[in-house]
């Protein structure tokens, strides 16, 4: 991967962090995406990006204007409750196993939110990716319009999957690069809430989504 291109991977991870967090992430997060070994590489990249007027980097503080999804000082606090599945449903934990701070711009005022933790293959390449590990943040509410991305509960056990309809039936589409069934529904189904956003990776790699 050439220089070019990881500066621009490292701009979209600042972007997503900055858009999920409200803050800035550390060297070492950014680090980690680009795989630089060396806080100095990180550095050097975050001039390249100054220097382009892509972000600001000055006396060690990284910014983003608003119209590159820039921070908002204000954060809900979001529980974590387990996993749910993309592929075959499975079980949905409701104990919170910890907590993220979430930027009110994407967890917006006047709704309920909760994280889950994705499992399996089958929404891949949905926009944007939902793959093994990922956080979700989902919505809470109980219907769906077609072509959203959802939580669905079907005789207790849940799965992310595309709403649609055809007739009387709901269909719960998989959108991969694999092969996974689509799940033909006529009863026993209920939307959980409609994913929102997949929040950034680093979150699945440290204990900052724990108390």
């Amino acid at each position: 991967m050439s220089t070019d291109e990881l500066d621009r991977k490292g701009l979209t991870f600042i972007r997503n962090y900055i858009r999920a967090t409200g803050k800035a992430p550390s060297l070492r997060d950014i680090g980690k995406v680009v795989q630089y070994k060396s806080p100095r590489s990180v550095q050097q990249m975050l001039q390249r990006l100054h220097a382009r007027k892509l972000l600001t980097y000055e006396n060690g503080t990284i910014s983003v204007g608003e119209d590159a999804g820039g921070a908002t000082p204000h954060t809900v606090k979001v529980p974590v409750v387990g996993g749910v599945a993309c592929g075959l449903p499975t079980l949905a934990e409701q104990q919170p196993d910890g907590w993220v701070q979430v930027s009110t711009r994407i967890a917006t005022p006047g709704h309920n939110y909760y994280i889950v933790k994705a499992h399996g293959t089958s929404m891949n390449d949905a926009r944007p990716p939902i793959n093994p590990g990922d956080l979700v943040l989902i919505r809470q509410q109980a219907h769906a319009d077609p072509g959203d991305i959802v939580v669905a509960l079907i005789d207790n056990d849940a799965t992310i999957k595309e709403f649609r309809r055809k007739g009387a039936h709901v269909m719960l589409r998989p959108l991969s690069t694999d092969e996974h069934p689509t799940i033909v529904v006529t009863e026993d189904l209920h939307i959980q809430g409609r994913v929102v956003a997949v929040l950034p990776d680093v979150f699945t790699k440290t204990n900052e989504y724990n108390d």
